[in-house]
């Protein structure tokens, strides 16, 4: 394979913290890396250094002759009076980034940049720089800011084309589809996994399995060879220096597997709430000729795990604002009950002190968390559970990394121990293993929850239902995460109407035509419910028999992972559309 990029040593510090250390990596042609590392662990430096933003202090990066290269920055940055035509230097003579814009979305190009979002900003930066047609391609968090549609036709586009990627993000599903090749970071280690994010996750748990394996060995020789250090007289140290050597050798690797099992906790005791949570009423809000909601009505149950999805511009955040009262509405209102007590991690709320440090920031607002059953944890111990080590505990938030930054304020929410969790783009610049945690203690968290995502994976994971804001007012309400809604959207468009599983479970089937009967006597059905219970035997027999050859294909370990997706999505609407065919079936045999 060409060459296209070959790092060798390279070392950067910063002060006394050294960020990267005797790293080597190369690119070759046609490979798609994504880079996974902890927050703070260099991953954005390293690739502003790659592409000449940044100095380091040894190595040698080299790159293939003639290589273009692109790079898309995790926040693009133009002066605000600059036109979109500027920016990308549209123009006759290049067509081809003008049509790159239009494919993103971007039609008027003279608009001035500072009259942008940071989504559309974000597109503008990713045509300027595909329309370039680079050979290799650095993208730091490509997906941040961009909704889910233009973040799947990003995905679409690197699939298809023949291009050399290195780039970071926190997008699982953007990883696993985009991506041929996995790069982790791991306490100053470089492994490669060659395939997808799925077979990473498996070939690192194996590495993880055989390391913990080796740690335990390590631990039992560690305690023989304690036992043989206190017995060593000092006399004949000099002559058993080898197994000293060794002591420290097993204590290391025995280190390694406290490492390894290092997590984010997130325990944290949610207080009580009642039965009655928010009622929607009626809730009207327009910003010009936007209209947001259009006589909006919701009720929402106890423990709720709500995803908000949509395009940008169609009124999540508003809707959040006006739940939490930072929004006013039109007309029409929120009743919250009296038990509420919001925790708000806010798109753009991060305002933490760069001249405070990391412990004072948390102590400011209280000495201890209550952990439930009891147990309290100190400031400190709190910080500890969210990978902030007594040494960084200590350090100012300037020093701290975007991610870094993201997880102290994230902290600073959960400490207060809300009930009602609230949560816009909270996985924006979170590393993976913080996101798997949060989302882990989402799952079982006891109270309410709403998210508002562009991350597919996340939602995925975390929401039981939808609310889809198409825009113009129309919003949807889906039972079923992000992947089942695409999949039910997908079915639509190719039968033009709903599907069974689209419908809501809460809504009680209809009421089924009956006569008086006297006690102990059994109504005969009506021609209509023997014709219905006929159909409904065909349809179920039909679908168990598309169930049966949809679980051999996925036993057969022959389909590709885009095949396994679709597959595994196929079968889970199929369950549902069963089960609801069933139920209706016993209803009438009844």
């Amino acid at each position: 394979m060409i060459s296209y990029l070959q790092i060798e040593r390279l070392t950067k510090s910063f002060g006394s913290l050294k960020l990267l250390e005797d790293i080597s990596l190369g690119v070759a042609q046609g490979e798609k890396i994504g880079l996974i590392a902890p927050n703070g662990s260099g991953k954005t430096t390293l690739l502003n250094i790659i592409a000449g933003r940044e100095d380091y202090d040894r190595g040698t990066i080299v790159f293939r002759n003639d290589l273009r290269t692109g790079y898309i920055e995790q926040m693009p940055a133009y002066p605000a009076e600059m036109t979109v035509a500027q920016a990308v230097n549209a123009g006759e003579d290049n067509l081809k980034v003008t049509q790159m814009l239009t494919q993103l979305g971007i039609t008027d190009t003279n608009r001035s940049i500072g009259e942008l979002s940071g989504g559309q900003i974000k597109r503008i930066a990713i045509a300027a720089v595909l329309a370039a047609e680079p050979g290799l391609l650095l993208l730091d968090e490509p997906t941040n800011h961009l909704d889910i549609e233009t973040t799947e036709w990003l995905e679409a586009y690197l699939c298809r084309q023949n291009i050399s990627l290195l780039m970071v993000t926190h997008d699982r599903y953007f990883l696993d589809r985009v991506c041929n090749e996995i790069v982790e970071i791991d306490r100053r280690r470089i492994y490669r996994y060659k395939g997808n994010y799925s077979y990473y996750l498996d070939k690192r748990s194996e590495r993880r399995d055989a390391l913990s394996a080796e740690s335990e060995r390590a631990d039992n020789l560690l305690r023989k060879e304690l036992e043989w250090m206190r017995r060593q007289p000092q006399a004949r140290g000099t002559k058993a220096k080898y197994r000293v050597d060794a002591f420290y050798e097993l204590e290391k690797k025995a280190k390694q597997k406290q490492d390894a099992g290092t997590t984010v906790s997130l325990d944290v005791k949610a207080t009580y709430i009642g039965s009655k949570i928010f009622e929607a009423v009626d809730v009207c809000k327009r910003f010009g000729d936007t209209l947001i909601t259009d006589n909006f009505n919701y009720t929402f149950a106890r423990y709720e795990k709500l995803g908000i999805a949509g395009n940008n511009g169609t009124g999540k955040s508003t809707f959040v604002n006006m739940l939490t009262g930072a929004e006013a509405t039109d007309s029409g209102r929120f009743d919250i009950g009296e038990t509420v007590r919001f925790g708000y991690y806010r798109q753009d709320g991060l305002s933490l002190n760069e001249r405070a440090t990391v412990i004072d920031t948390v102590q400011d607002i209280a000495e201890y968390v209550d952990m439930g059953d009891g147990r309290k944890l100190s400031v400190s111990q709190f910080l500890c559970h969210f990978l902030f080590t007594p040494d960084r505990q200590r350090d100012y938030i300037s020093k701290l990394s975007g991610g870094e930054k993201r997880r102290l304020y994230l902290c600073t929410i959960l400490m207060r121990s809300p009930n009602f969790l609230i949560l816009d783009e909270p996985t924006n610049d979170l590393d993976i293993v913080t996101l798997n945690i949060l989302e882990e203690y989402l799952c079982s968290f006891k109270g309410c929850v709403i998210v508002v995502s562009h991350d597919r994976y996340f939602m995925d994971k975390v929401a039981d239902h939808l609310l889809v804001f198409r825009g113009n007012g129309d919003i949807k309400d889906f039972p079923g995460n992000y992947t089942q809604y695409r999949q039910w959207e997908a079915d639509r468009e190719r039968t033009g109407k709903d599907t069974p599983s689209a419908q809501r479970e809460k809504t009680p089937p209809p009421t089924l035509p009956r006569r008086d009967a006297t006690p102990g006597e059994r109504r005969k059905p009506t021609f209509s419910e023997r014709r219905e219970a006929e159909s409904l035997e065909a349809d179920i027999t039909r679908l168990e028999a598309e169930k049966t050859e949809i679980e051999s294909s996925l036993n057969s370990g022959t389909l590709d992972h885009t095949q396994l997706t679709a597959n595994s999505l196929r079968i889970t609407l199929l369950m549902e559309e069963i089960e609801t065919k069933t139920m209706r079936w016993i209803e009438l045999s009844e």
